[in-house]
């Protein structure tokens, strides 16, 4: 087969997102610096770097001194350029952020949702979110680049978006579209949550610098973004990373997605607190699920009873960290979510030991299993880079311009 014949403008698209991708993530740099680091030569460097001024994408963020020459001025990425909205459609609720271009967050605002929430009722939440931000802001919807949308399922991406997800009753929703009939103009970019945290914790959190990684994501569900050479691996229909739902006791406890013996019925929220419920006879004080979880982290210090089922959740999660070694042999695991964090505040080292004991000697010990360090915010922050990534990789020429910029696809 022929290869495809690369135009002046895929160069120039490509020489755009290198640039920018380069000052994005490691700025400010010098234009020298950025010759250095890109192999790009002086006099394109410093094209394509006039061109990102003139557009206002970039700007000068100070001096720094040269051997023997002149100072040499620094550039970044402004993040005056747009916004981005991140939303987080969880079991139990939806977070909606705003951020600038830098990934500043400048509000945030939480709703509520009922146990297995209706479509509609997300949409509605998610709708009434964006309102809010963008009032307490005061910042326009022009000047907003995307909303990226984590939900708690797979996600088909292809002429309409579906959203596959039956944990909480979803089967191929059009979330997009529902969005967009409600009233959405923005740029919508959808993907399943362990996928946004994975990215969030691989470009600002636990995962920065590492090429080969496994993001874990605990809460009511389970998930994993793995990465593998710096890309977050999918496979053929976007659903790769469904590490819940793994099988770790054949014929096991029955799952929510309607098999037996899911890593998720053994260490998802719900299913921990159900098997302390058995455990102990009655159920657990808490108005929600996570307060109940937090109770039972609580009650281990003086409980047998809660002490020996979060050491069973310590082995059982220590085993699926095991069999994500085994497979895919990642430099690092990050554990994330709600539940992860909040497990792994008190029983890391279980953790760690249980994974040793079930992994192949020599691929545990090249691989550090730690915290997410973005927190509760993971997954929203995650999201809200969906349209960061799409500027830089498309080198901000599908954008359009800046009020008094050129023509940013002008050739």
């Amino acid at each position: 087969m022929a290869s495809k014949r690369t135009t002046v403008r895929d160069l120039r698209r490509h020489n755009r997102s290198l640039l920018l991708s380069k000052l994005y993530f490691d700025g400010p740099l010098s234009r020298h610096e950025l010759s250095q680091l890109t192999g790009l030569s002086a006099a394109t460097v410093s094209n394509v770097t006039a061109e990102l001024g003139d557009e206002r994408l970039i700007t000068e963020a100070g001096q720094v001194e040269s051997d023997g020459g002149r100072p040499r001025v620094l550039l970044r990425v402004d993040p005056a350029y747009g916004h981005v909205a991140g939303v987080d459609i969880g079991e139990t609720g939806v977070k909606v952020e705003l951020f600038d271009l830098a990934m500043n967050r400048l509000a945030t605002v939480e709703h509520p949702l009922p146990k297995a929430p209706d479509p509609a009722t997300a949409v509605e939440q998610v709708t009434s979110g964006l309102r809010e931000v963008f009032a307490s802001t005061g910042i326009d919807e022009s000047g907003v680049l995307g909303v990226g949308i984590g939900v708690p399922g797979t996600v088909e991406q292809g002429a309409r978006v579906l959203v596959h997800a039956p944990t909480v009753g979803w089967d191929a929703v059009p979330l997009v579209a529902l969005l967009e009939e409600a009233g959405v103009a923005l740029p919508l970019f959808v993907d399943n949550g362990a996928k946004t945290q994975g990215q969030a914790e691989m470009w600002f959190g636990a995962g920065r610098g590492a090429r080969h990684a496994v993001i874990a994501l605990i809460g009511s569900g389970v998930g994993a973004a793995v990465v593998t050479d710096g890309t977050t691996y999918r496979g053929s229909t976007s659903s790769a990373g469904e590490w819940g739902h793994t099988t770790i006791a054949y014929g096991g406890q029955e799952c929510r997605c309607g098999s037996h013996g899911c890593l998720e019925a053994y260490i998802g929220a719900g299913a921990v607190l159900a098997r302390y419920r058995r455990a102990r006879g009655k159920d657990i004080t808490g108005e929600d699920e996570q307060a109940q979880f937090s109770a039972l982290l609580a009650a281990a210090p003086k409980s047998k009873t809660a002490a020996r089922v979060l050491d069973e959740t310590a082995g059982y999660l220590g085993a699926g960290i095991a069999n994500l070694i085994n497979l895919f042999n990642p430099e690092r695991i990050v554990i994330g979510g709600w539940a992860g964090l909040a497990l792994g505040e008190q029983l890391l080292p279980n953790i760690r030991a249980a994974a040793g004991a079930h992994a192949l000697r020599h691929p545990f010990s090249q691989t550090s299993i730690q915290l997410g360090s973005l927190g509760l915010d993971a997954v929203a922050t995650g999201a809200a880079t969906l349209p960061v990534a799409d500027l830089l990789e498309q080198g901000a020429t599908s954008r359009i311009a800046k009020p008094g910029a050129p023509d940013s696809d002008a050739a």
